[in-house]
């Protein structure tokens, strides 16, 4: 992960979870275009992929592939 991306505060990630856990996908959508606008996308990139998303419960790491992948998918099965 890149100097960057670990000096990202924490203060700047914790909304995005509140905003995953109230099932707010606008406000979700909002932080993230205003973090890419203020670090980029490859920071981004890293945020979430190394900090975000793994700190994700199994419910709302669910509801965020459905909501990053509502275009294309019709329904999402669930598989033990």
């Amino acid at each position: 992960m890149s100097t960057v991306a670990t000096q990202v505060p924490i203060t700047t990630i914790v909304p995005m979870l509140t905003a995953i856990s109230d099932r707010n996908w606008q406000q979700f959508k909002n932080l993230e275009v205003n973090f890419v606008s203020q670090y980029g996308v490859d920071v981004w990139e890293e945020v979430f992929n190394f900090r975000l998303k793994p700190a994700l419960d199994k419910d709302s790491d669910r509801w965020l592939l459905i909501q990053k992948c509502s275009q294309g998918i019709k329904s999402v099965k669930t598989v033990a």
